[in-house]
């Protein structure tokens, strides 16, 4: 049986090595425990609902389901397991993982020591980021627009916005291309990157959410 003081640590992410080699660090720790490792996303839900850790430690790009979505479902489940956030992403998909209930944003380049002082935090009830991802958050909030349209997706870059306002005006991808002097494939590229970090599955569902949000009015 566990000991009370012990971290319940549950690691979710599809790369072997990165897992062995988290695996290998956390065990290391007399406070730390692994009980388990997840491979996609629908096995982390599976698992952290079985098993209750404390702490998930959450890549975000993993087959079945993807990381945000398993952390809004494990959060909404059971509030009191915490997830932080493992990736390689340094953007502004840490909004997205706030909002789904991550209580840390850690990229994977972080040294050892880092990883566990975030394991500890957040399994303490504190919030904790990489510094550069503290840097995006700062400056996000120091510079909030003042739009209700321009708020409603913090995920997307300034230029992924655009593109998002122009498809609910109801342009094509040939149309926006002309209109922000861009090469076909750059929009097509940026269309995958607005429905990957909207998590709509196509152009008429991202045409829905960006008209609720009043994209399409000048």
């Amino acid at each position: 049986m566990s000991s009370p003081d012990l971290i319940r640590v549950l690691i979710a992410d599809d790369h072997p090595v990165f897992r062995f080699g988290l695996r290998a660090l956390l065990q290391g720790e007399p406070d730390v425990e692994v009980v388990g490792e997840a491979t996609t996303g629908l096995e982390a839900v599976k698992m952290a609902l079985e098993r209750q850790p404390d702490v998930v430690l959450m890549d975000l790009n993993m087959p079945e389901l993807n990381g945000i979505e398993a952390t809004r479902r494990i959060r909404n489940e059971n509030p009191n397991i915490t997830v932080l956030v493992l990736t390689m992403f340094d953007d502004d998909t840490v909004f997205s993982a706030m909002r789904a209930g991550a209580r840390g944003y850690l990229l994977k380049g972080a040294e050892g020591e880092e990883t566990l002082r975030a394991v500890r935090a957040v399994a303490n009830g504190e919030a904790i980021f990489s510094p550069t991802i503290a840097d995006r958050i700062m400056h996000y909030f120091a510079h909030a627009p003042s739009h209700p349209s321009l708020a409603a997706f913090p995920e997307l870059t300034e230029r992924e916005r655009e593109v998002l306002t122009l498809i609910a005006q109801g342009l094509t991808n040939q149309a926006i291309a002309a209109r922000l002097v861009l090469s076909e494939k750059t929009v097509r590229n940026h269309v995958s990157n607005i429905f990957s970090k909207l998590q709509v599955a196509d152009r008429a569902e991202a045409i829905i959410r960006a008209r609720d949000a009043g994209l399409d009015r000048p």
